[in-house]
């Protein structure tokens, strides 16, 4: 059968305004249906990992955005003495919108020699000694750095916030690449925001073993009567809460999705028929010529699967290009959800395109396949 893809080829190019139509309307939807996929893939890879299992946020009470929670820094003191946590992270958040934004830049600002221990960060540019040695020096991800267009040595100001690049970093977590990190006590001094002695939250990486929902409640009981009351949470349910409603928003462009791929059935499917229409006695010659019903509805078929995947490998390859590119990131309340880019992602794609372009030809290849030489002879 695949001997005469020469000849589907011609039919194709036959009326080569009605196929680039078609493949540039699967491609617009195959777009979509791409970055769809990226942003739940980003949604489903943020909590996920056995570090962010071992890990708890410790947040102010009562308080949802980073910038209104201020603990005291001693605390994290007291909680890296407590049996079973291995490290305790004082950290300053900064960020440019608490809202949800397509631009959410976030500042971390941490003592330089537990960067290395809770992040597993490699630097793709500058280097580390240059990052610990220089007060104001910070360290980018990629995404940002693309997004940005950053580069090590450079300037970089996000309202009252001015720091020098000493190095950019590629991250496991797509969504780490998307923060900028940063010294504590730069960011507590900077002019504006001046909290020494204060951080917005404390991270808690426990030692194996540990129960995370217990150590929870001790360390909240720790503080309960304390100046600032805390309100402790595993990483994942704390990052998860914060995006609450990008997540259920996410949730629902899955329909935005399957939209896309019924838009490409639909496409393909009536381009196909109106094919079929149109070669009408031409399938009639071919069938007196010794061609098969069967060799027919083939024909047919191999042509509307190679529309489907052109439109759809179109699709696909230029979103997973600008997406790896630009480096999107959704985020809110100081949580980024990065849009995600996988062989997986273009696995998916690929199938469903071919799924489509198989189930959108059969009706036309039927119709083909089954119509009788002499009624079809007569027709116009």
């Amino acid at each position: 059968m695949w001997k005469f893809l020469p000849y589907v080829a011609k039919n194709l190019w036959r009326d080569r305004t009605r196929t680039f139509l078609t493949v540039s309307g699967a491609a617009v939807a195959m777009f979509v249906f791409t970055v769809v996929g990226a942003v739940q893939e980003g949604m489903a890879s943020l909590n996920r990992g056995t570090q962010t299992e071992r890990t708890l946020i410790v947040f102010q009470a009562n308080r949802f955005c980073p910038g209104t929670s201020r603990l005291q820094e001693d605390y994290a003191r007291t909680i890296a003495k407590l049996p079973g946590v291995q490290e305790a992270v004082p950290i300053k958040v900064f960020m440019n919108n608490c809202r949800a934004s397509l631009d959410l830049v976030v500042f971390h600002g941490l003592p330089p020699k537990q960067l290395q221990k809770i992040r597993d960060l490699k630097l793709s540019a500058g280097d580390w000694p240059s990052f610990e040695k220089q007060r104001d020096a910070a360290v980018v991800g990629q995404s940002l750095a693309n997004r940005r267009r950053l580069s090590a040595g450079q300037r970089f100001s996000i309202g009252e916030v001015t720091v020098t690049i000493a190095g950019v970093f590629t991250a496991t977590n797509a969504a780490e690449e998307s923060f900028v990190y940063t010294h504590l006590e730069f960011l507590q001094r900077t002019p504006g925001i001046s909290s020494v002695g204060t951080v917005t939250q404390i991270e808690v990486l426990l030692a194996a073993g540990s129960d995370p929902m217990a150590m929870c409640r001790t360390i909240d009981e720790k503080f309960r009567g304390g100046p600032i009351r805390t309100d402790t949470r595993p990483k994942g349910v704390f990052q998860s809460r914060a995006v609450g409603d990008l997540a259920d928003l996410i949730g629902f462009a899955q329909y935005l999705g399957y939209a896309c791929v019924v838009l490409v059935l639909t496409l393909v499917g009536t381009t196909t028929l109106m094919a079929v229409q149109d070669r009408v006695r031409e399938h009639a010659i071919l069938q007196t010529l010794g061609f098969t019903w069967q060799c027919i509805f083939g024909l047919v078929m191999i042509e509307s699967l190679i529309v489907s995947l052109t439109g759809g490998a179109v699709g696909i390859g230029a979103a997973l290009a600008v997406l790896s590119w630009n480096g999107l990131a959704v985020g809110s309340e100081g949580v980024t959800i990065a849009f995600s880019t996988s062989p997986m992602l273009a696995f998916i794609g690929m199938t469903a395109t071919s799924i489509v372009g198989l189930v959108a030809g059969v009706l036309p290849a039927w119709t083909a396949a089954r119509a009788e030489i002499v009624e079809s002879l007569r027709s116009l």
